[in-house]
């Protein structure tokens, strides 16, 4: 496969938040405001990107060659939930505002299904290992993208007094996400 189409496939045409509607929990609880969007997925970008590191050599270094895969979902969720604790321990030191700010969506990482659907999809499509890191880049890039949209229009529609009582909040927010996900098929057919 073509890099590049890995690339624009996994941040498009794939979105795991908009086509496989996978990472919705931080998707909808830390998309209010831009800063805090922009650091959860930065944060998210850089798990799936080492987890798909660590979890690609795992598998096809030990787990193929002792011929136990039978154990790749148990060790997948382990390797993540490590890469976690590192993020969350480098961001309490190093980025105290972001890490209040994200709070408990930031521990939440380590059980996003986007995350653990990357290093899953990695193995099952057989990619190489170039392939599963711009696969998890991409995916990360388009996870990103969806925060900062979904973050941007509630921004917008917050303060606007001619929304409703009843559909402010969630309501919207959920018919935003269905919006942008009718607006992200169009990429279908695209590659």
């Amino acid at each position: 496969m073509n890099i590049f189409m890995i690339l624009i496939g996994s941040a498009f045409i794939n979105n795991y938040v908009f086509a496989q509607f996978l990472g919705m929990c931080p998707f909808f609880g830390v998309s209010k405001k831009t800063d805090m969007a922009i650091g959860m997925g930065i944060s998210v970008t850089f798990v799936m990107v080492l987890a798909s590191v660590m979890t690609w050599l795992f598998y096809n270094l030990v787990l193929v060659p002792l011929d136990i895969t039978y154990l790749r979902t148990l060790v997948f969720v382990l390797i993540i939930a490590s890469i976690v604790q590192f993020v969350e321990v480098f961001m309490k030191k190093m980025f105290v505002a972001l890490y209040s700010k994200l709070g408990v969506y930031l521990p939440l990482i380590t059980t996003n299904c986007a995350i653990f659907g990357v290093t899953l999809i990695n193995i099952n499509q057989e990619l190489s290992f170039i392939e599963a890191i711009v696969n998890a880049l991409g995916a990360g890039a388009g996870f990103t993208l969806a925060m900062l949209l979904m973050a941007g229009i509630r921004e917008k529609y917050e303060h606007n007094p001619d929304i409703p009582e009843v559909f402010r909040g969630f309501p919207l927010a959920l018919f935003s996400a269905g919006l942008m996900s009718i607006g992200f098929m169009g990429f279908q057919g695209i590659i």
